[in-house]
């Protein structure tokens, strides 16, 4: 996919916070981490509370330290490249399912329509490249901080394309017979899917392992052909699957 020019950073200043705004780093690369930690703890108003090298490290230690920003690298586990998984994007889901009043943001290498959609709807509250500069990196990290999106016209222009069009959507009468071949439990688990439910909230609500719920859901995204949770959400939501 091409570069697309990274977005130019609002002209007038964030105002700063008269406490200093807790901040905390995921990315799987030390030094990633090590340079955002150094350009955050230059500022006064910013406290770097924690950092983690992976998801599960993230999952833990979020909640403990409560940030108001968490900076999240969209793709995790050294494979930092067009199509490989986007774990990231799952963390940000989950952060937010357990700190609703945290805001995210996505840190990525590629500019990757897949990977923004996914971001937006599993919450979080801006997306930038890496190829953005300090002074910029930090504008970013206070706007979602007071609560704004740091998404220019343009990118939410395309969301709202991908919401309106999606791209390799089939027919509905196709997602029907697709749907079909789900199992009672299936459904259950799908229509929690499109209520924007993690798998632990899954898990939860169904009195399920979280192992099993992401076995279901796996085989949910085999059977109607999709590769994300939410082209599966999409589905439930252009057809209005009825509860179980």
């Amino acid at each position: 996919m091409n570069q697309q020019p990274l977005p130019p950073a609002p002209a007038g200043p964030v105002a700063a916070p008269e406490t200093p705004l807790r901040v905390f780093i995921l990315d799987d690369h030390e030094v990633v981490r090590r340079g955002v930690r150094d350009l955050l703890e230059a500022e006064e108003d910013i406290e770097v509370v924690g950092e983690a090298g992976d998801a599960r490290q993230a999952l833990a230690r979020v909640p403990a330290v409560r940030p108001q920003v968490a900076v999240l690298d969209v793709r995790l586990g050294g494979t930092d490249g067009p199509g490989s998984d986007h774990e990231g994007i799952e963390v940000c889901r989950e952060l937010r399912a357990r700190v609703p009043e945290l805001a995210c943001l996505m840190l990525t290498s590629f500019d990757d329509d897949e990977a923004l959609f996914d971001a937006i709807m599993a919450g979080a509250s801006g997306y930038v490249l890496k190829q953005i500069n300090g002074t910029a990196l930090v504008h970013a990290i206070r706007t979602v901080a007071a609560g704004e999106s740091m998404l220019d016209p343009r990118t939410a222009t395309r969301v709202m394309e991908r919401l309106r069009d999606p791209g390799g959507a089939g027919t509905a009468e196709e997602e029907r017979s697709e749907l079909d071949r789900l199992s009672p439990r299936e459904r259950e688990v799908l229509d929690l899917i499109g209520e924007g439910l993690t798998n632990r909230q899954i898990a939860d609500r169904l009195c399920l392992s979280e192992k099993t719920v992401k076995n279901r859901v796996s085989a949910i995204l085999s059977k109607l052909g999709v590769g994300r949770r939410v082209q599966a959400a999409m589905v439930v939501e252009r057809l209005r699957v009825p509860r179980a």
